[in-house]
């Protein structure tokens, strides 16, 4: 079943911030598990790990497969030729669904243990969507003036003024998203990764 299935755990499952890169070639949506160990990482989204576990999520048949994946490679920084430089690697598993008896093999994206962030913490349950409800993302707890300023501080090229109000900037500070460099603001690592998520 790999040839055209993806499962998903987080900001690509359906009515997440990222469901709308694969909305138009999905066929089929189906609740499934996967064994691994789901983190929140700073940002607030999760990334899921080998080891022990169960992650809740969705198992995906997608519509032109062999061209929507390159394009999701590049979104989750998995390179077939440099895996283990790569961000996420992609990986088949054996998937459970909810109806069936049997596991399905699928496509996932679990993320290169050299990349896991220190601050991450462990989702127990293995459910994103449940422990957004206790704690949503980062991006969700800004406000929309703050969230254009980010695109456009994350668009802008390095020598780009991107024009400010003070009460937006104090808070963008406070919150660890830019640092002030200062003739301009950047964003920070955490800021950037905002930024990805928003883009």
């Amino acid at each position: 079943m790999s040839k055209s299935t993806l499962f998903v755990y987080g900001s690509m499952m359906k009515g997440m911030v990222h469901h709308n890169k694969v909305a138009a070639m999905v066929k089929e949506v189906k609740p499934g598990t996967c064994e691994g160990t789901l983190y929140r990482l700073p940002v607030g989204y999760p990334a899921m790990v080998e080891g022990p576990g169960v992650v809740k999520g969705e198992l995906l048949t997608l519509n032109n497969f062999k061209d929507l994946i390159k394009i999701l490679d590049e979104f989750e920084g998995f390179s077939l030729t440099t895996p283990e430089k790569s961000l996420y690697m992609r990986v088949e598993k054996p998937i459970t669904l909810e109806v069936g008896k049997k596991p399905v093999t699928s496509f996932v994206y679990v993320l290169n243990n050299l990349k896991l962030p220190k601050e991450s913490t462990v989702i127990d349950s293995g459910d994103y969507r449940a422990s957004m409800q206790v704690q949503p993302p980062l991006s969700n707890l800004l406000t929309d003036s703050q969230k254009r300023y980010i695109l456009k501080l994350g668009a802008s090229s390095g020598r780009d003024i991107v024009p400010i109000n003070l009460d937006i900037y104090r808070d963008l500070l406070n919150k660890g998203l830019i640092i002030d460099k200062g003739r301009r603001l950047a964003l920070t690592n955490l800021g950037i990764d905002v930024y990805r998520y928003l883009a």
